[in-house]
């Protein structure tokens, strides 16, 4: 994981030295959004703390809905820019044979590099991204409320069509990756940790100025 993360800075440094140092004529945009969460399983399951070295089955996680927001801009109005995305979702853990479900929810807040192809009326796009993931498990009947703020790993393409010079509306398929570690879920000193994925796909609504 160190070297992955490593490696996403160092391209994200990279990707930041290509940004066009005119900003008199940046494009800026807000944008909302809102779609779903095909957020698969909490995988690799393994025990912290007093329960370190144990191991359990993956914990399967529920569809949702999901909702945010971006606030971005491209400098020179060219093909490469930079946005913050925060968007929240709430993956709870299924039920696991007799073991109840626990409530989970996810706020993911990331800075996304971007490329773009700058057309008129459609602009297809690509991003890479680092940020937070927030998660949050609540009480249940086997586990006490924790909370975790990891790094997270986003992958992101989409589609953006102008209806207006300055609304456009856009689709986008984005990849979350992070590691959760809720120490506290079993007691004081008492956890787990597992790898969380999810595959997202959003439509939203954008204002550019």
């Amino acid at each position: 994981m160190g070297r992955m993360w490593y490696s996403v800075a160092i391209l994200l440094g990279v990707l930041a030295s290509t940004l066009p140092v005119r900003t008199a004529s940046a494009e800026w945009y807000v944008a909302g959004q809102f779609g779903a969460n095909f957020a698969d399983q909490l995988s690799d399951i393994r025990g912290t703390g007093g329960l370190s070295g144990f191991r359990a089955p993956d914990f399967d996680l529920q569809n949702s809905f999901v909702y945010g927001g971006k606030v971005g801009t491209f400098p020179g109005n060219g093909w490469f820019g930079v946005e913050l995305d925060v968007f929240h979702s709430t993956p709870h853990i299924k039920n696991l044979d007799d073991v109840p479900g626990i409530h989970m929810r996810v706020t993911n807040v990331g800075v996304n590099l971007l490329a773009r192809y700058p057309g008129v009326t459609f602009q297809p796009y690509a991003g890479i991204g680092a940020g937070a993931a927030i998660a949050r498990i609540g009480d249940s009947a086997t586990t006490r409320g924790s909370t975790d703020v990891s790094s997270a790993l986003n992958l992101l393409v989409g589609i953006r069509a102008f209806i207006t010079p300055y609304i456009a509306v856009y689709t986008e398929y984005k990849y979350s990756q992070a590691t959760f570690e809720f120490n506290g879920a079993f007691g004081p000193s008492s956890g787990f940790n597992g790898n969380y994925d999810a595959q997202i796909l959003v439509t939203g609504l954008s204002y550019h100025f």
